[in-house]
């Protein structure tokens, strides 16, 4: 089968998309198309720098273009009328370009300054191109959030110096990690602790710091399986006791508002015993994700969709992963639901009337396009700079990529 697939997102989604089509029909033409000068999207900037084994997806990922001809073009960012064009140039069209708006949390105070959100944070740590810079967050925070993106946080928070050796954390995050004096973390969730959306194996894994005292409060009880195993996780920290930051675990409670005169100085909630204050510095909110202001009006386009279930936009045109079903599931759950969407754009391709279209000619030739051995120029450099306790240091701004991308070879006299 020769047909042309272009695919809106070069993060795991769109990776484990292209996989499935490639295993199915080696024959396809595979573009992977992405805003950023890398691929790799939430494996890179969104999966925490010391959880270097869920990283280590990228070398599957790398055997897309290094052995099953699929083709990268980076630092193109897809819009409604290049939308138009990939439509007119490939049979099938897939948007696979996630979510990365911070939810809000909808309550009076949270734009006073000390409220930061989850994504803004994550992007600085881990050295995205389009971050901020880092906030202070003072002595005490409050964090917003019971699922695993909280629990990374709450980690990177809490870890030592010698605890992030062997993670691809940055100079500038590592250096502000250093200077924030951090005494009391509360991490807050809006339902029971057997409820809530972090994994079990992420809670215990905070067991292993060494550096503070923990404490949950009223983590109760349920006959739910899979709640028992958060339960019993959390349970198991009441022997992390000794350590110089404490971390207080709280669940049912509900945000009200932040409070504060210039900065947020409070969070009021609402819980089981009725209202309730907490005194913070700053509070976190890692409450999950949206579309936001995105060129492509992801909102529309699935509530229009032809079977939004099935990932169908229109004809030809397909979403998968957050992009289509909202900010649920994990970076396994995201390939299944790649492979179930492969099935489907493979059998409406063996149906197609009309001869294969030309497919990535319209992309050939773009001023600033970085193809894949670009993105091999900018791997080697952040591997090769990496100091002896990381396992790379990220180049963290996008000239700098672009520069490295397009860098040619001095011919040999």
């Amino acid at each position: 089968m020769s047909r042309a697939v272009a695919i809106v997102g070069a993060g795991p989604s769109g990776c484990y998309l292209a996989q499935a089509l490639l295993k199915a029909e080696p024959d396809l033409a595979v573009d992977l198309i992405d805003r950023l000068p890398v691929p790799y999207g939430l494996v890179r900037y969104g999966v925490a720098p010391d959880h270097q084994g869920t990283k280590a997806v990228i070398r599957q990922f790398a055997r897309l273009f290094e052995r099953q001809g699929a083709q990268f073009f980076g630092n193109l960012a897809v819009d409604g009328p290049l939308l138009d064009e990939l439509r007119a140039n490939y049979d099938a069209v897939v948007l696979a370009a996630g979510l990365s708006a911070d939810r809000a949390l909808g309550i009076p105070g949270e734009d006073l300054p000390g409220v930061v959100r989850a994504g803004a944070l994550t992007r600085a740590l881990y050295d995205h191109p389009d971050a901020d810079a880092l906030p202070d967050l003072g002595r005490r925070v409050v964090l917003m959030g019971n699922g695993n993106v909280a629990i990374d946080l709450l980690r990177l928070l809490a870890k030592s110096p010698d605890e992030l050796a062997g993670s691809d954390l940055g100079l500038a995050a590592t250096d502000w990690l250093a200077t924030q004096e951090i005494e009391d973390i509360t991490i807050v969730g809006r339902s029971p602790a057997a409820a809530a959306k972090f994994d079990a194996v992420m809670v215990k894994e905070l067991g292993k710091l060494s550096g503070v005292t923990i404490e949950v409060v009223d983590a109760g009880e349920t006959t739910d399986p899979e709640g028992a195993k958060k339960i019993e996780a959390l349970a198991g920290l009441s022997a992390t006791q000794g350590g110089s930051t404490h971390i207080t675990f709280r669940f049912g409670l509900t945000p009200i508002a932040a409070e504060g005169d210039g900065r947020v100085e409070a969070v009021r909630f609402s819980g089981p015993s009725g209202e309730e204050t907490i005194v913070a510095d700053s509070l976190l909110t890692a409450i999950g994700f949206e579309a936001g202001v995105e060129p492509l009006n992801r909102d529309r386009l699935i509530t229009s969709a032809a079977e939004a279930g099935a990932g169908l936009i229109a004809p030809g045109l397909y979403a998968t992963g957050w992009f289509r079903r909202g900010p649920r599931g994990t970076i396994p759950e995201n390939r299944a639901d790649a492979q179930a969407l492969a099935t489907r754009i493979l059998a409406d391709l063996a149906v197609l009337p009309d001869a294969p279209k030309p497919g990535r000619a319209v992309l050939t030739g773009r001023a600033g396009i970085v193809t894949y051995e670009g993105w091999q120029k900018i791997d080697a450099a952040e591997t090769a700079a990496a100091s002896a306790d990381r396992c790379r240091r990220k180049i963290a701004t996008r000239a700098e990529m672009l520069a490295l991308a397009t860098a040619t070879k001095e011919p040999v006299e």
